[in-house]
């Protein structure tokens, strides 16, 4: 009996040194984290929405963590190639993807089988911006609002076009979703990326769009393209008077979001610092006013903000998918 007690004791005992002992050692991490540079992997090629988010938040990053932060492009294969790059990286909070949602919300439901799992192999860290596509009409269209558009398709089902990006893109699964709330016929065209499609618009062979922002300004200005609508869930401070999607078609939201995601296994000490200091970055003026110009929105949400984010997402892009009638590629 005496000799069970004092084995207890020395098994609770040694539980209580290891326990300390990894505070310790989580204390001194944290104290210690960063001591050397920190990298932001993003999953395309340079010029794109995440990787001028990412750009943007790792400058001043860097000069509030007192290391520099570089943007590594790993573009190619749906992912693959970012995800193979976060693996073959060590857990020790160095290294980041920032991504949009495609990587997680279209990829699982436009292919069959990916080597990567998000819920396995990525943790949420931060939720760190929006960018609200517009939908723009060509002036040959007469209709000047949202519900003049949809009075007009209605009128002439399977008669209107539209253009996007490419098939299973954000702007083609806007429309799709945009379609079957109000079952409109409308063809659509696709392009291979927004360089072929805006031009396709501004030259009439498409009758709309859903662009971003940046894409679309200079040709609005000049009276070549109308807009009439964005896919978000608020009106967007950049163009208040446009009105959102929503406002005809309750709860529409698919404007694209970028996030910081850390491997799963990495030091939480490390992701809470990252968190924190996006949701410092986020709050800037110089911050709000470079995104707002390149037509983005800063949000700065916390780790569970991003994640309910991404849930949010990937049940409506899923839905667009098969809506659109995509089917799955191996």
């Amino acid at each position: 009996m005496t000799s069970n007690f004092f084995q207890r004791r020395r098994v609770l005992q040694s539980a209580a040194l290891m326990g300390l002992a990894a505070s310790v050692g989580s204390d001194a991490f944290a104290q210690a984290y960063p001591n050397r540079s920190i990298k932001f992997i993003v999953p395309y090629s340079a010029g794109g929405l995440p990787d001028t988010v990412a750009r943007i938040y790792a400058q001043r990053l860097g000069d509030r963590l007192g290391q520099p932060v570089v943007v590594e492009n790993k573009s190619g294969a749906n992912g693959v190639v970012a995800a193979q790059a976060m693996a073959a990286s060590p857990k020790d909070g160095y290294t980041f993807l920032v991504t949009d949602g495609s990587m997680f919300s279209i990829n699982p439901s436009l292919y069959k089988t990916i080597s990567y799992d998000y819920k396995r192999d990525f943790v949420p860290v931060s939720l760190a911006a929006r960018a609200p596509l517009y939908l723009a009409v060509h002036p040959k269209i007469p209709a000047n609002n949202l519900r003049e558009l949809i009075a007009l398709a209605k009128a002439k089902p399977g008669v209107l076009t539209y253009g996007s990006s490419g098939i299973g893109s954000t702007h083609h699964l806007s429309m799709e979703a945009f379609k079957a709330a109000l079952s409109l016929d409308i063809t659509h065209i696709p392009f291979k990326g927004t360089g072929q499609s805006v031009p396709a618009l501004i030259g009439g062979q498409v009758d709309m769009l859903f662009s971003a922002l940046p894409s679309l300004s200079g040709f609005v200005k000049a009276g070549q393209v109308r807009l009439i609508g964005n896919n978000a869930g608020r009106r967007s401070s950049q163009e208040p008077n446009v009105p959102t999607l929503a406002e005809v078609i309750p709860g529409f939201d698919f404007a694209p979001i970028i996030g910081v995601l850390a491997s799963t296994g990495t030091p939480q000490a490390a992701m809470d610092r990252i968190t924190a200091e996006m949701t410092w970055v986020a709050k800037q003026p110089e911050t709000i006013h470079i995104l707002s110009n390149a037509g983005i929105e800063a949000v700065g949400g916390s780790a569970s903000d991003y994640a309910r984010a991404i849930a949010d997402e990937n049940e409506r892009l899923g839905k667009a998918v098969q809506t659109a009638g995509i089917k799955q590629q191996e």
